[in-house]
């Protein structure tokens, strides 16, 4: 099971529905980048869905998406060159996480996210992940284009220093918090149950004739990974690093592909592993997932038990940081309940700071309430592995909404300087393709002002 599942790129979610375009409009050519086409539809597909999420354009759409498609041209034609290619288990796992999320927002199934398309799943599934491979060795080309930008701490005072006050960023509220988790206990025969019915999984797996997709097709049925299970239950190649510590064990000790594994316990649940193949320090499995249900009693248990450890706090018979001791959650127990933000997607990643929806769902409504040093009551929360657990959270300090200044958001300014310094590298090198490219701009389309004014040659 993974950790953690990657999926964006801000530019080109516009992409994402691959919306089809007007069945009266004649498709054509509009421009040519190289040996590539740029087609009348994609610009359409990607106008109509840009619509549909009431996005705002500076400019003309039929000037900025057409030159946004050009720009990822040269990238994919000098990855060509260079040999850059998306890691084929990367995108594979970033189509499961997409598929997967669209047939939760059209409505749960397969045969609803076929009939939004128009579209059968093969047909939806290689246009998406054409989309994933071109955004991954675009995401590729660019890092090697602007290298690993590194500046000194003098450059990045000089530069905040230049900076007109109210052209800084808004730096939204950040919090520090502590946790005390308790999670509720399931009953013996629930547990019971669900190895039950993956050893009888096991079983039909192990007797099945040879090429008979038998696990895909429970995976697809009973798997509770919503990420996987309309895969079959295939996770793509993963490092041991990627997998939590009880299913690589497991999983790398797997030799024979015909035979499933005994069943695993994980903090997501209870799995039976399959191996499909490996490379290297690498491997692709298939999982069956059941999670175990909390019933409310036990919640309630739960919940009766930490409001005794708060009433202690409380009344001083035992400090916060001492309650930790009782904590089920491992990653803050031992750092006096202190929490780290482990979103690779934040600017405060690797920190104990936190925007009010990077914390766990159902703490942000809680500690937005909350004074420095309060200690809330206890209250229902989703862990990272999506249980259900009962927690007490203690607010350590609040940085208000406010600009971004050197002493509060240093490194919020530092990673804004070596972004503007990595674009203005990526700005470049694309001119300077440019004026090596073969480009042609239809008659209609080029009366643009471009990002790039090097399109159109004099």
């Amino acid at each position: 099971m993974i950790r953690k599942i990657f999926f964006t790129g801000v530019i080109s979610l516009f992409a994402m529905l691959t919306v089809v375009a007007q069945k009266n409009v004649i498709d054509e050519i509009i421009w040519v980048v190289g040996d590539e086409a740029i087609l009348r539809s994609d610009v359409e597909n990607y106008r109509l869905y840009w619509l549909e999420q009431k996005v705002r354009f500076d400019g003309d759409p039929y000037c900025y998406i057409p030159e946004q498609l050009a720009v990822r041209k040269l990238y994919l034609s000098q990855a060509k060159i260079d040999s850059i290619s998306a890691d084929e288990s990367t995108v594979i796992r970033q189509l499961d996480y997409w598929i997967n999320y669209m047939i939760q927002g059209v409505g749960g199934s397969t045969e609803k996210l076929e009939e939004y398309f128009g579209k059968r799943l093969s047909q939806i599934k290689e246009e998406q992940k054409k989309r994933i491979r071109e955004e991954t060795i675009e995401k590729l080309m660019k890092n090697k284009i602007a290298g690993d930008v590194k500046l000194r701490p003098s450059e990045i005072t000089t530069f905040y220093n230049q900076i007109p006050k109210d052209s800084l960023p808004i730096i939204p509220t950040t919090v520090e918090v502590a946790v005390i988790v308790l999670e509720p206990s399931i009953p013996v025969d629930d547990v019971d149950a669900i190895k039950a019915q993956l050893r009888d999984f096991i079983e039909q797996i192990n007797n099945a004739e040879p090429g008979d997709p038998v696990f895909e097709y429970l995976a697809a049925r009973y798997s509770e990974d919503p990420v996987t299970s309309s895969n079959g239950g295939q996770l793509g190649f993963r490092s041991k690093l990627e997998l939590s510590p009880e299913y690589a064990a497991t999983a790398f000790a797997l030799n024979d592909p015909r035979r499933v594994s005994g069943i695993v316990q994980t903090e997501y649940g209870f799995h039976i592993i399959q191996l499909i193949e490996k490379k290297g320090d690498r491997i692709n499995t298939r999982h069956i997932l059941l999670r175990p249900k909390v019933s409310e009693q036990s919640i309630e248990k739960a919940l009766a038990s930490l409001d005794t450890i708060h009433s202690a706090i409380m009344d001083g018979r035992l400090k916060f940081e001492e309650a930790t001791y009782f904590s089920s959650d491992k990653d803050t127990r031992n750092n006096n309940g202190l929490m780290v933000n482990k979103d690779d997607e934040s600017n405060n990643q690797g920190t104990s700071r936190f925007e009010m929806q990077e914390l766990p769902q159902g703490m942000g409504v809680i500690v937005e309430k909350m004074e420095v040093g309060e200690i809330s009551k206890p209250f229902r929360l989703k862990n990272a592995a999506q249980n259900d657990v009962v927690a007490i959270v203690k607010l350590i300090s609040r940085i208000d909404v406010h600009q971004a200044n050197l002493q509060d958001d240093y490194l919020e300014i530092k990673n804004l300087v070596e972004d503007k310094k990595r674009n203005e590298i990526i700005m470049e090198w694309v001119k300077s393709k440019q004026k090596t490219t073969f480009v042609r701009i239809s008659d209609g389309w080029n009366a643009c002002e471009f990002l790039y004014p090097g399109w159109i040659k004099k």
